[in-house]
């Protein structure tokens, strides 16, 4: 316990005057009208990557008696779903007598000033503890003469949410040829590497698989610069499947066996070669 006679009073301005007890959740009291309401969704997903380093204390206000929990009901909510019981204690870093007006106060501020991490952050950190799934795809990027970046740059990927996505999506081999396409078809130009164009990317492959023919696709895809790609992806329909589009339609270009669009949707009854290459099916979840 601090002794703050001995601070300073600049260092007691920051040195919050609390104490911390392991309290059962059952003498928590939560869903104060300021706070929002449970999300049962998020329970459910933090239950399903339960880990115990992952528990911070929860901010409780001791008023008249009562533990009211200002910041942390999802928390508690999660041990007692993970623990079975809500005999489980938890600790508690514990403020006495706030009135609830300051409860509230606090709970509205207490995010303002919180800097999340980026994803570039996240994948690094991850990278630094050894985890397998990020070590790999690092691997198969430096394959390529690639590497993963804070910030977009030659032959550098921002968008380790996309990587992430295509390997969990499609797996590994998808992974490996989308990024093989990408740095033969644009040789690391800058705007190349962003996400939508390697989710693009990893669609075609996976929706024709062998059909498609690295050599055609770097000359008929390379040769269009990435900003009129971009253009023609966002003229198709929104997000990666405008660019999966766009690649198709120039991968094509004047071929007598042009690929059907209709493939890249799902459509495997019928010829895998079409002469109307517009010719798509009227599906509404074309965004991703």
């Amino acid at each position: 316990m601090i002794d703050y006679d001995f601070l300073t009073p600049e260092q007691q301005r920051c040195v919050p005057d609390v104490s911390y007890e392991l309290i059962p959740i059952k003498n928590l009291v939560s869903n104060q009208d300021y706070q929002r309401p449970l999300s049962e969704d998020h329970i459910r997903s933090t239950l399903d990557e339960f880990d115990v380093f992952q528990i911070n204390p929860v901010k409780v206000s001791r008023r008249d008696g009562i533990n009211y929990v200002f910041d942390g009901q999802h928390t508690i909510e999660i041990i007692a779903s993970a623990s079975g019981s809500r005999e489980t204690p938890v600790w508690c870093m514990i403020y006495d007598d706030l009135k609830y007006s300051e409860e509230a106060h606090i709970f509205a501020e207490q995010q303002k000033h919180i800097k999340t991490l980026s994803p570039y952050e996240t994948f690094h950190a991850h990278i630094e503890a050894g985890d397998e799934l990020q070590k790999m795809i690092e691997s198969v990027v430096r394959s390529y003469g690639l590497e993963i970046t804070a910030k977009p740059h030659p032959n550098g990927i921002c968008a380790v949410a996309t990587l992430e996505k295509i390997y969990v999506k499609f797996g590994r081999d998808i992974l490996d040829s989308t990024l093989r396409l990408a740095a033969a078809t644009w040789e690391g130009e800058k705007n190349s590497l962003a996400g939508n164009i390697l989710l693009g990317i990893a669609r075609v492959v996976n929706a024709y698989g062998d059909l498609i023919k690295e050599d055609v696709f770097k000359e008929h895809v390379g040769k269009i610069p990435v900003k009129i790609l971009s253009r023609t992806a966002k003229e198709r329909r929104p997000g990666a499947m405008g660019y999966a589009e766009a690649m198709i339609l120039a991968y094509n270009g004047r071929g007598k066996n042009r690929l059907s669009l209709r493939v890249l949707y799902g459509d495997r009854n019928i010829p895998e070669y079409a002469d109307n290459s517009e010719d798509i099916p009227d599906t509404d979840n074309r965004n991703t």
